[in-house]
């Protein structure tokens, strides 16, 4: 059964070998990374259904055991965040094959979008930090090559600011990751847990937590560290701007939960108060930035910011309704984030252009792309009874019971704020008449069924798992919060892969 946890890494990798051997056949490329995406769904709500009955699975890898092997755990957080992977890597699949150019798939983009599923997989089924490195430096090259396949100017420009800071804190992660396998001898998560309390150098021990939490911050575009993200993620094709942001900067979050949760529990005054002011901070700069946009994208871009703002203060109230609403808001943050710019893709088929000035009577055409918008733009902003609406509240209640007033004041203002600026895309894409004179480039009327069937299918379903999270909310939230139980409970995490050693 533990094997399982194995698929995850191994389908994407095996597909994406395969497809090299088919380089010059796209449509052989296509049907494979279809099928692998299917098998990686597959494989994800076995391994999540086999965690919710067994709890947590562990394997170590080559029969070297913890913490000498390397070590693949997964717990109910990385079982849970291994799902939402999957489904995103198969609705851009279908996405891509409806959007993007040949000379990007001839360009090996399906054998890289799998290794970026590959490394994406990896970060959330590690038990080893130096691993964890290694899936952060997969997911890096992957993602660097995948944001200048087409090599426009404006590409090329982002890509060098996002891998410029990128490498940057891959530097301050192996640093960090060598400061404290000299200290504690072990880089194993759960050695690392059990040993750090005990270790003679505290204060040496914050410092290394702090590096730790920089390099996550970095990833996660934490204030101050998130300049790159609207640098870089509105120039490639909306595809890979879906899974960018979908997924990579929910990497970072996760790191940082299962850094300071596990590793670093016992410095959670110290951090929780740093996070508390980033947190903060975060939300604030990312839906100011958001609201003085108007390129759709772009403006998607800042709101992941302030997004990842209500996470990280979820992890900073350390509390477990706090952590559990945290897990929550991931989830639902993966499915609606990823969901707005494959609807800012149809628009811009539509109306020709992201920028909201120029586009424009969407909704007097297409009424149920208008529809379909308003799914994941309502529950981005916290309107009942969607998903965000729950998450924010859980987070805000676990706000004002742990007495931070005026941090929990700003995420119910960045609520606010949320809603003007979807409204703001509403108004300018979808309710307003299209300027004159009408912009050139409808890509949209000129698609056949079944490219459009593949265009909405991945927003019909993202838009339904939205409403889903939204109506069965207590089901959802009690897994949340056992998953949170979990992560606040370290010996939970220690026993299953070092056994009963204390």
């Amino acid at each position: 059964m533990n094997q399982i946890l194995v698929f995850p890494i191994l389908f994407p990798l095996l597909s994406a070998i395969t497809m090299l051997f088919f380089r010059r056949s796209v449509a052989t490329q296509r049907i494979i990374s279809i099928l692998s995406s299917f098998l990686l769904l597959a494989a994800a709500g076995w391994l999540l259904a086999a965690v919710i009955s067994g709890g947590m699975l562990t394997v170590q890898v080559g029969g070297w055991r913890a913490p000498f092997g390397i070590t693949l755990a997964a717990d109910l957080f990385s079982a849970v965040m291994v799902a939402a992977s999957a489904l995103i890597g198969l609705t851009t699949v279908l996405f891509s094959l409806a959007t993007i150019d040949q000379e990007r798939e001839r360009f090996f983009y399906y054998p890289l979008l799998q290794l970026l599923m590959m490394g994406i997989n990896g970060a959330f089924l590690t038990g080893d930090v130096f691993n964890l490195y290694v899936w952060f430096e997969v997911m890096l090259i992957s993602s660097f090559v995948l944001l200048v396949l087409g090599g426009t100017p404006v590409q090329l420009e982002g890509a060098i600011k996002y891998v410029t800071i990128n490498l940057l804190s891959s530097s301050v992660f192996l640093a960090a990751a060598g400061i404290l396998y000299g200290m504690a001898g072990t880089l194993n998560m759960a050695d690392l847990a059990r040993i750090t309390p005990h270790l003679p150098q505290q204060n040496l021990l914050a410092v290394v937590s702090v590096l730790f939490m920089i390099t996550f911050g970095v990833k996660a575009a934490v204030f101050p560290l998130f300049f790159w993200l609207p640098a870089s993620y509105h120039t490639p094709p909306v595809a890979v701007s879906a899974i960018f942001a979908g997924l990579l900067t929910k990497v970072g979050v996760y790191a940082l939960i299962r850094f300071f949760t596990t590793i670093f529990s016992h410095e959670a005054v110290f951090i929780d108060e740093v996070l508390l002011a980033a947190s903060a901070l975060t939300m604030l700069s990312g839906v100011l930035g958001a609201a003085a946009q108007y390129d759709f994208r772009r403006l998607l871009s800042f709101h992941i910011i302030s997004q990842i703002g209500y996470m990280i203060f979820g992890l900073a109230l350390h509390s477990p309704l706090a952590i559990a609403g945290a897990l929550f808001y991931i989830v639902h943050n993966i499915i609606a984030k990823t969901n707005l710019f494959y609807l800012s893709g149809i628009v811009e088929r539509i109306t020709g252009t992201f920028d909201l000035k120029k586009a424009g009577g969407v909704y007097a055409a297409h009424p149920v792309i208008g529809m379909l918008f308003l799914i994941p733009a309502l529950a981005l902003a916290g309107i009942p009874p969607l998903s965000g609406f729950w998450a924010k509240f859980v987070i805000i209640k676990a706000g004002f019971q742990a007495g931070e007033y005026a941090v929990t004041s700003i995420a119910l203002l960045v609520g606010l704020l949320t809603l003007f600026s979807m409204m703001k895309i509403w108004n300018e894409a979808f309710w307003k008449d299209l300027p004159q004179p009408q912009v050139e480039g409808n890509r949209y009327e000129t698609m056949g069924f079944g490219r459009r069937l593949l265009l909405f299918s991945p927003v019909v379903v993202l838009g339904l798992v939205t409403v889903l999270l939204g109506v069965f909310f207590e089901p959802v939230f009690r897994l949340a919060e056992t998953a949170a139980a979990q992560l606040l409970d370290t010996q939970a995490y220690i026993t299953p892969v070092l056994g009963r050693v204390k």
